[in-house]
């Protein structure tokens, strides 16, 4: 690994970027041109590619991926006095979501290996009130849902995954998202695909779906063509104004396009990461499985993580912390559980720079840095003074 001394590349301080193709701009504008902003036949065409890249039949675009998560709960029937079992460890949305319905939250620990659930883990946290469970996909690694699926066969339990991270990678030889569950993918700006913001949900059956678009249009039960030829309309549902328009929608498509080139560039930072990080002591890499995911992340587990951040950091290095617990967020602490696998992780996960802009060379620059951080974190203690 070569040792660099220039200050960093401004690419490695930032955690996470926004990636454009350069057709994007064009596909807005003429949006924009066309007068119609909202939800249009854009936003369909979008809908339709994604469901054609996923292999599925269908596939509902909204505002974003937490009022994916909020929709998809309300159209698996979730609410009041039932319990939602979630990873501790996820983006804090996917909680909200829960509590939207009007919900608990049932948090469950993870596998420290993948910072995944597990069928065992998800059976641990199993109560008589449990209507659905939330697997996380973190940082874009499938969970494997066929051993969850089998141990709740003979339940009422509806699976929701939480595939913020996901899109692109692989169950197996399937798409995240064409396993047969409810699942919901996040576009916002940093992820593998963006729209600017925005989400989507592919739906188990043409009922769902139905209901899915009868939420997010507000209950209203006519389209907005047919709207336009009455001087009345029906609304026969609680909705909410969910839905993407084709100005996000067109971000969307010209992203779709060049997908296969997204694909082939995480994996390789992320792989490149991999063979630099093999050198450093005390650092344990979160697999991936990066021959079936789209990494949406690159962590590691580390001692000493806070002082490791604050060192990098200061050297320009834009690492951060995916993410703290939820269960110990002031917001659900009345949840709270024992948690061991979760809190250890919380107190040494790493957020690596991750994100199209960066070349094998930032890559090498972060992980000098990082080496460099490590050792000092390892030889001074909190008073300052070197360790004997």
């Amino acid at each position: 690994m070569t040792t660099h001394t220039s200050s960093p590349n401004p690419d490695a301080g930032r955690n996470a970027s926004p990636y454009l193709y350069g057709e994007e701009a064009a596909a807005v504008a003429d949006v924009l041109q066309s007068g119609q902003y909202g939800h249009t036949e854009v936003t369909e065409r979008f809908e339709q590619k994604v469901a054609e890249f996923l292999g599925v039949r269908d596939a509902v675009a909204l505002t974003s991926g937490t009022a994916a998560l909020h929709t998809a709960l309300l159209a698996a029937g979730i609410g009041p006095g039932q319990e939602v079992i979630v990873p501790s460890m996820t983006f804090c949305a996917t909680v909200q979501a829960v509590l939207a319905v009007g919900a608990t939250p049932r948090f469950a620990d993870i596998d420290p290996a993948t910072l995944c659930v597990t069928d065992r883990l998800v059976m641990d946290s199993l109560t008589d009130k449990t209507a659905a469970v939330m697997p996380v996909p973190f940082g874009g690694r499938a969970v494997n849902l066929n051993p969850i699926r089998k141990e709740l066969a003979d339940r009422d339990i509806a699976i929701v995954e939480d595939a913020a991270h996901a899109f692109g990678s692989r169950n197996g030889t399937r798409r995240v998202g064409a396993t047969g569950d409810l699942t919901c993918f996040s576009f916002g700006p940093i992820k593998n695909l963006t729209c600017g913001q925005g989400g989507i949900i592919v739906p188990r059956t043409r009922t769902e779906a139905d209901t899915i678009r009868r939420i997010q249009m507000l209950g209203v039960v006519q389209s907005q063509a047919e709207r336009g030829q009455t001087t009345n309309y029906q609304v026969d549902s609680f909705g909410l104004r969910y839905q993407m328009s084709g100005i996000n929608a067109a971000i969307g498509l010209a992203q779709l396009d060049h997908f296969e080139k997204t694909e082939t560039t995480r994996r390789a930072l992320w792989r490149a990461y991999r063979r630099a990080l093999v050198s450093l002591d005390d650092v344990r890499l979160v697999d991936v499985d990066v021959d079936r995911t789209v990494p949406h992340l690159c962590q590691d587990l580390i001692p000493n993580r806070d002082e490791v951040h604050a060192r990098l950091r200061a050297r320009g290095i834009g690492v951060g912390v995916h993410y703290p617990p939820n269960h110990l967020q002031p917001a659900f602490a009345q949840w709270r559980r024992n948690l061991p696998a979760t809190e250890q992780a919380g107190h040494e996960v790493l957020t690596l720079p991750f994100h199209q802009h960066l070349t094998e060379a930032d890559i090498d620059q972060v992980v000098t840095a990082f080496g460099q951080a490590l050792t000092e974190a390892r030889t001074t203690p909190h008073d300052g003074q070197p360790q004997q």
